[in-house]
């Protein structure tokens, strides 16, 4: 994918997954790559349309929850590029859990009963819900890996201020309740997600993307029961089936180990998969669209000089 250099822009950072750039004090352009990652690791090749997915998906559930508190999002004028609002970030990601599922699982089935502050109650099996859904906060780290914190902690070390806390953990428990749902009405549950939020002044907005299946846990809610009874595996919605494909070919992004090859057919099958993610989760009919590079960058230009940048 190109390196674009917008007019004013004052910044470009790349991550996995997202290009970021930076315009001027006020402005972000986020360009959804069709790169993909696993155990950390950008995989060699590119997945055609995913991040046309990704950020249609991010568009439609921030939309979907405006009512709820601000967010980042102004407009998306190319099918894989979104401009918002530069926050100052807040270093948590506010983790919201459902069911007991994943890290929670594992923590749970050493025997601790406290997560990051929230308690878990006696008596849970795998992928159980709990009583009520509960906040996980990590940080959010500049550099290495996000590590677990509870809110009392958070509040010490200054990341967060005791009112700031309230509002986030407000705003992430009534977005996690509106993304159960929107996915009860496409046949899911929303199983666990993270949130991220920023600061505009004295004002909290969400930032990044919210409720993709790149942030975001699904189980299929037909069969969920049966299956919990019968202690089966559930099915899920995610990006799970590369993680375990790349499992079954020996790479879990350790040491010495070796991305497996990824043949046209794989790569075409992962880009199938990504559209089924898409049509699953908004109900919307995906509409594959390839922009030229000029394109990309003449639509985006066009959208920056229309909110005055």
């Amino acid at each position: 994918m190109a390196n674009f250099n917008f007019p004013q822009q004052t910044g470009f950072y790349q991550g996995k997954v997202r290009d970021v750039y930076s315009i001027g004090e006020q402005w972000l352009v986020m360009v959804a790559s069709d790169r993909i990652s696993a155990f950390d690791v950008i995989l060699p090749r590119p997945i055609p349309f995913k991040g046309q997915v990704l950020n249609q998906i991010a568009a439609y559930m921030l939309e979907a929850t405006a009512d709820i508190c601000p967010n980042w999002l102004t407009t998306v004028p190319a099918p894989n590029v979104s401009i918002g609002r530069r926050c100052e970030p807040i270093r948590l990601e506010m983790v919201v859990r459902g069911n007991l599922t994943g890290h929670a699982w594992r923590t749970y089935s050493a025997g601790q009963r406290v997560l990051c502050g929230a308690a878990m109650p006696d008596g849970l099996k795998e992928n159980d819900y709990f009583p009520q859904p509960i906040i996980t906060p990590s940080t959010k780290a500049v550099e290495g890996h996000d590590e677990d914190i509870s809110p009392q902690e958070a509040i010490y070390t200054g990341l967060v201020t005791q009112e700031e806390w309230e509002t986030i953990s407000r705003y992430a428990l009534a977005l996690f309740e509106r993304g159960k749902q929107l996915a009860a009405k496409q046949g899911l549950i929303l199983v666990d997600t993270k949130y991220e939020f920023g600061k505009i002044g004295d004002t909290i907005y969400l930032m990044d993307e919210i409720h993709t299946p790149d942030s975001s846990r699904y189980f299929y809610a037909d069969g969920f029961e049966e299956r919990q009874e019968k202690g089966e595996r559930q099915k899920q919605l995610s990006k799970e089936f590369v993680r375990e494909w790349l499992i079954a070919n020996n790479f879990m992004g350790k040491e010495g180990q070796t991305v497996p090859e990824m043949s046209d057919e794989w790569v075409n099958t992962i880009s199938g998969r990504y559209i089924e993610l898409y049509e699953k989760l908004t109900g919307r009919k995906f509409e594959p669209t390839k922009l030229t590079d000029e394109e990309t960058f003449e639509r985006t230009v066009k959208a920056l000089g229309a909110i005055g940048q």
